[in-house]
């Protein structure tokens, strides 16, 4: 038998920014796909029209695309089953829920609001799940055509199977069974003839070819009615996968109304693309070796349903650090300066230092981009610091011995001319200096990247810094230290 080419879609509402767990889903969606050498859809589910965002489905595309994950169809480059809109496929659903009328697999219901709310009311004040009471479902043809020939507002429900079960298959899940009793006559189009996304969904799916469903578990509780759909219609089911959430602790998940974690918000926070996508790929899904750091081809390649978990994703910040750090190491320097130099200039505005040589101390230090205007922002002016920070554990050092350090330190610095004042002489003086003290490096090192910079964290040392800033504002800095701890 021939195997049917893999076919899978990623199909977002445009209602705002790209929230991780979309983005997962996507991301899960389009390695299936490639994996097998199958087509990732995009398909735009627009048909929820007050939650639609203005400019969302803009963001859909170029998140996708900054991403890597780049659509063989889709609205913007069309395909042999379109239109890739939903609301341009409004035309088509009707016809396909009145041949389920035909079939005796669904049925015109003409129950208005009140009724309906009235119904609800009694179930829920016995004590009863909220359930349409299948009022019109065995209403006769005659009363049916009255009806509609009275122009009658009606929608049309799936008549589910009153008693037995329906067993449906997932991939991490495995069989589930439902009893038939538990699942409602769900509306299939509702009276302005638009359809639910329920079914949209279902026939979209069947007419675009999609073999396999990648989709949060919350639609767990859906799939025993899109199995019912399948069977009614005489359709293959596609393999569901139905996904762990993202969660932002134990108790409560990332959601796009607190304002957690969106693509945008992450590239705002200094976060590299390629590094935000390998993280994703890491949240509900363990590669089978040690290995965590993936490029998208080498995702393709490793991805695994099998690797899937049943808990649900807790999104570690730090976690994503590291990884993103790791990405930032293996740069190219001129890459990284590329990116760092935007962030080094929000702090850093004199003209006479050297910002490759700033980037190429940072590189190895940077964990996210955002971090770097305060760690380089001592460049223009040295911040007010606390003498406390002379006091160095492991190198031994206090304010007392700080002092005489520094004392020592600033002839040697006055000594360089201006010609030879870079890192090579720099290290020459300090290092013989620190031969004619008789002590240890950092006693000497220690204090001057104090003096210079008010800081306890820097890229580099006394002697970069020194290099860094110049002669003058060296020896200046060097005095004011003297100055602070006498």
């Amino acid at each position: 038998m021939e195997m049917k080419k893999v076919r899978t879609r990623f199909a977002p509402s445009p209602t705002g920014y790209m929230h991780i767990g979309n983005l997962r889903t996507a991301l899960f969606t389009y390695l299936i796909a490639k994996q097998n050498g199958g087509d990732f859809i995009l398909r735009i589910e627009d048909t929820d029209r007050e939650r639609y965002v203005e400019g969302a489905t803009e963001i859909i595309y170029s998140t996708l695309r900054k991403c890597g994950l780049n659509w063989d169809e889709g609205p913007d480059i069309g395909g042999p089953v379109g239109p890739y809109i939903q609301s341009e496929r409004m035309g088509m659903f009707k016809k396909y829920a009145e041949e389920l009328v035909e079939k005796g697999e669904a049925y015109y219901c003409f129950c208005d609001k009140e009724r309906l709310e009235e119904v609800k009311a009694i179930q829920e004040a016995s004590g009863i799940m909220p359930m349409y009471d299948r009022h019109c479902r065995n209403l006769s043809p005659e009363e049916v055509k009255e009806k509609l020939d009275a122009g009658t507002p009606y929608v049309i429900r799936q008549k589910v199977p009153l008693d037995g079960e329906v067993t449906f298959h997932d991939e991490l899940y495995g069989d589930i069974t439902v009893p038939c009793s538990t699942l409602d006559d769900q509306i299939l189009i509702k009276t302005d003839g638009m359809p639910t996304y329920n079914f949209a969904n279902v026939v979209d799916d069947h007419l675009m070819g999609i073999t396999h469903v990648v989709r949060g578990n919350e639609y767990l509780a859906s799939a025993p009615k899109y199995e019912l759909l399948y069977r009614a219609f005489g359709w293959e089911v596609p393999v569901y996968i139905h996904v762990e959430h993202i969660m932002k602790d134990k108790q409560h998940k990332l959601s796009k109304r607190d304002g957690d974690a969106s693509f945008e918000d992450l590239i705002a926070k200094g976060y590299l693309t390629e590094a935000v996508v390998n993280y994703i790929a890491l949240l509900g899904w363990a590669p089978k070796g040690e290995e965590e750091i993936f490029s998208l081809e080498e995702l393709i390649k490793e991805f695994d349903i099998r690797g899937l978990s049943k808990s649900p994703a807790i999104f570690d910040p730090l976690k994503l650090k590291a990884i993103n750090a790791k990405y930032i190491k293996k740069l190219p320097p001129e890459k990284f300066e590329e990116y760092a130099t935007p962030y080094i200039r929000q702090t850093v505005k004199r003209t006479d230092v050297d910002i490759s040589r700033i980037c190429s101390l940072l590189q190895d230090r940077t964990e996210v981009f955002t971090d770097i205007p305060e760690t380089v922002d001592f460049i223009d002016s040295l911040p007010e610091y606390d003498t406390s920070l002379y006091c160095h554990k492991k190198m031994k050092t206090n304010e007392e011995n700080s002092l005489e350090s520094l004392k020592a330190v600033l002839p040697a610095l006055e000594s360089i001319g201006e010609a030879d004042w870079n890192e090579e002489t720099l290290h020459e003086r300090l290092f013989a200096l620190i031969g004619e003290m008789g002590v240890k490096n950092g006693l000497v090192l220690w204090p001057l990247r104090v003096a210079v910079s008010g800081k306890a964290f820097t890229p580099g040392g006394g002697i970069e810094i020194c290099a860094l800033i110049g002669k003058a504002d060296s020896v200046e800095r060097v005095k004011r230290g003297i100055q602070k701890l006498s």
